[in-house]
């Protein structure tokens, strides 16, 4: 018997100026854990959604063979039907509907294929929990958990379907330790009882962590296929094949810039979230010096984003208490356009969501929050918004065909360079730069890296929030900790450690 459970032959597939996978060809043994890395763009994406019959049969040249037989999907159920599920960075969750209401969307169990059998769908769900190791009421909403949690209820809807080829694009972005070390203790769970997973990161110390084989990719071609087992797979391995070059260090080298003027200070700041029903931030004090880039640490959930926000004139409407300076002088943003007036801008961490429009093209997205710039009287001049377009790609390395280019067909770290660039037009002095690098490469990270410290030494202030502690580390000046709605520590980043950094955001 075939001991591999998928087999991908000579993938190639294009995209209007674009061979996204070039031969590429991909195995999987039966009963693994397989990794899938390489830089944005790289085509890991594609090639799992050709496999998933995303793509179907027809939009690719190549092969696939799924247990030895081969396979021609012409959309995502004949995947399923054949056991492979999907579970996107994304979660494809109905936030409003209950637990075992989206375990078995799409799949329902009825009474003589005329209505739902709930009862059944309820003790079947309750199952499909215990499987996956997550105890919550199969009555609550979606919405009401946390992304870990979310992830496992994603995980058990595909188990309801007899999935024997389990993929995981990205995973792990907006998951806390715990939930990243549950969720891998799930896959070699499942691994035990027959389920093979493909996973694809960038977080290189997961996939060390993790992986029985890793696959790299580099420029939608196969690179190498490594055996974790036979010692083959290390962090400068993996880095230097899918980069194609070695980065001796993840983090440039900076020029100390701060200087002694603070240029935002915060006062007794207090947020309450009325459609929640708590405070989320309390008694909150801190302050930027110009050239200073600051990192804000804590687990996902502590306030960060709730800080960034309140900071960047309110948009979510908390009821906020408190006092805001900048170069001395006291402000109140009810809007963020007084914020952008005042010389805020705010980078999120949900570029897909909330930060960019995929539909529109790069020259569109970097335009779009100071368009008075490149309009006279409602009117916007291509010209002036095409010029400015192609000074920010060329100053940020924005890897596009063209301007012209829709953002959604950018690979993730390019995504990301367009919503910095779409904030540096207006000319910010103060950036806030929520999770920068989440679900981007080691190559990309660098790149964004060394466009933070060009913009510190110009003398930006940045505040940089971040779940991956190495990255507060290596790139802030300075440190505060957020836990739990508070500032529970800060400490320059000379006397800053992981476990200092961790101890103060648990308490």
């Amino acid at each position: 018997m075939n001991d591999h459970i998928l087999e991908m032959k000579f993938i190639t597939k294009e995209f209007p100026g674009v061979k996204a996978l070039d031969e590429v060809s991909f195995s999987v043994k039966r009963g693994e854990i397989h990794c899938l890395v390489g830089e944005n763009g790289a085509g890991k994406s594609t090639l799992m959604k050709v496999l998933s019959g995303v793509y179907p049969f027809g939009e690719y040249t190549g092969e696939i063979y799924l247990n030895g037989v081969e396979q021609k999907f012409s959309g995502i159920n004949d995947s399923k039907k054949a056991g492979i599920a999907i579970i996107y960075q994304e979660l494809a969750l109905i936030p409003e509907m209950s637990v075992y209401e989206n375990i078995f969307l799409g799949h329902e169990i009825s009474n003589n294929g005329i209505a739902v059998n709930w009862n059944e769908t309820i003790k079947q769900a309750t199952e499909m929990l215990k499987k996956v190791r997550l105890n919550v009421n199969p009555a609550t909403k979606v919405k009401d958990l946390g992304v870990g949690k979310q992830q496992l209820i994603e995980i058990a809807k595909a188990l309801t379907q007899d999935v024997k080829l389990l993929i995981l694009d990205e995973p792990t972005s907006s998951l806390n330790e715990d939930d990243c070390e549950n969720l891998f203790e799930l896959l070699r769970d499942l691994k035990k009882h027959g389920v093979t997973s493909i996973l694809i990161s960038h977080k290189l110390k997961e996939v060390i962590n993790i992986g029985d084989t890793v696959t790299v990719l580099r420029d939608g071609r196969t690179i190498s296929t490594l055996d974790a087992h036979k010692g083959e797979v290390s962090e400068n391995v993996l880095i230097k094949q899918m980069v194609g070059r070695e980065i001796n260090n993840i983090y440039p080298p900076r020029r100390k810039a701060v200087g002694n003027e603070v240029v935002l200070e915060v006062k007794n700041l207090n947020a309450y979230n009325p459609r929640i029903g708590r405070d989320v931030l309390k008694d909150i004090n801190f302050n930027i010096k110009k050239g200073e880039i600051v990192g804000f640490a804590g687990l996902v959930g502590s306030g960060r984003t709730e800080l960034a926000l309140s900071l960047f004139g309110n948009p979510v409407g908390y009821q906020i208490e408190g006092e805001l300076y900048i170069n001395g002088k006291k402000k109140k943003f009810n809007h963020p356009r007084q914020a952008i007036k005042a010389g805020v801008a705010y980078v999120t961490e949900d570029r897909k969501g909330n930060g960019l429009i995929l539909i529109q093209d790069v020259k569109q997205n970097i335009s779009l929050a100071n368009l008075d710039r490149v309009s006279m009287r409602g009117v916007v001049n291509e010209n002036s918004e095409f010029t400015i377009a192609t000074e920010y790609k060329d100053a940020l390395d924005i890897r596009t065909p063209s301007i012209e280019q829709k953002v959604l067909n950018l690979s993730g770290g390019n995504q990301q360079k367009v919503s910095v660039a779409k904030w540096l037009f207006v000319d910010p002095e103060i950036l806030i730069l929520d999770e920068p690098t989440r679900g981007i490469d080691v190559g990309a990270k660098y790149e964004i890296y060394t466009i933070m410290n060009r913009l510190a030494e110009e003398g930006k202030s940045i505040i940089m929030i971040s779940s991956e502690l190495p990255e507060i580390l290596g790139m802030s000046d300075r440190i505060y900790v957020v836990s739990s709605g508070r500032i529970s520590g800060e400490m320059p980043v000379e006397e800053a450690t992981q476990e200092k950094i961790m101890h103060m955001a648990t308490n």
